[in-house]
């Protein structure tokens, strides 16, 4: 069953790619949600997507977190390809290198994040703080996208959607283990949204690998911090953790040195 979890996992990674992958081509041409929603490659990148998290889902209830997560971090490995195809391009060594480094880092810091327990409670006035903090964060990333250069940028925007799915994934984890709260559900879409929104500007600026990296980055390190701040989960600690996390840093900043500026050509 583990050896199953783990190539379930995997599809659902490529599934995860692929999809965004096809939203990046789409959004690098214009970012507006009310102009993506009429273009079928983007939706056709939404249900990949959304595949790709069932397929996740799925690989979870078949075997542990410390087989299934790092199959998912795989997806940047797929998706770098996938847009270079879409672009009309082979992706550089470097670029390729880079995009492992930042895997590499991703899982080791994923792996050594201890697992919570026990039924997780959360007050409405906890909920506001959630998204009273995600908020300040991805409006104050924003506004430091606006004066950064085009990969600075893309890194900045993407984290912000991170951001927001890391706040995302909270209320959905409170939700699944804690008992059902109309008020969280009402909330959902908020985060979500902008999310959503923040990731297809990140897009738009071209450079997909810095884009797509940072938010892999971004969003687990965000619920796995909500989930220290909020649900009293335990941290990881020592000097392992660090080093996984200076690696992955210095894989964006690579990818960002050696992403090319991709723009949608038809």
């Amino acid at each position: 069953m583990t050896v199953l979890a783990a190539l379930v996992a995997l599809v659902g990674s490529l599934f995860f790619a692929l999809g965004s992958a096809l939203q990046q081509f789409e959004a690098a041409g214009d970012a507006r949600l009310r102009y993506l929603v009429r273009r079928p490659r983007w939706l056709l990148g939404g249900l990949s997507i959304a595949c790709g998290a069932v397929l996740h889902i799925v690989a979870l209830g078949l075997g542990p977190l410390t087989v299934v997560q790092p199959m998912g971090v795989a997806s940047l490995l797929f998706a770098l390809p996938l847009a270079a195809a879409l672009h009309g391009r082979r992706p550089t060594r470097r670029e390729l290198t880079a995009a492992a480094v930042v895997a590499i880092g991703l899982i080791v810091l994923v792996m050594m994040v201890p697992a919570g327990g026990g039924p997780i409670e959360f007050s409405p006035r906890e909920a506001a703080v959630l998204l009273g903090i995600a908020g300040i964060s991805a409006i104050l990333l924003w506004a430091g996208s606006r004066l950064a250069p085009p990969s600075g940028r893309a890194a900045l925007l993407a984290t912000s959607s991170g951001v927001l799915y890391g706040a995302t994934a909270t209320l959905i984890r409170v939700l699944v283990d804690g008992g059902w709260n109309w008020w969280y559900v009402l909330a959902l879409p908020l985060p979500a949204l902008l999310a959503l929104m923040m990731l297809q500007r990140a897009y738009a600026v071209g450079h997909f690998g810095v884009s797509f990296a940072s938010l892999q980055i971004a969003d687990p390190l965000t619920a796995v911090a909500f989930g220290a701040l909020l649900l009293g989960e335990p941290l990881p600690s020592g000097v392992p953790p660090l080093l996984a996390a200076a690696v992955a840093a210095a894989g964006t900043v690579a990818l960002a040195r050696t992403s090319p500026l991709d723009r949608r050509t038809s």
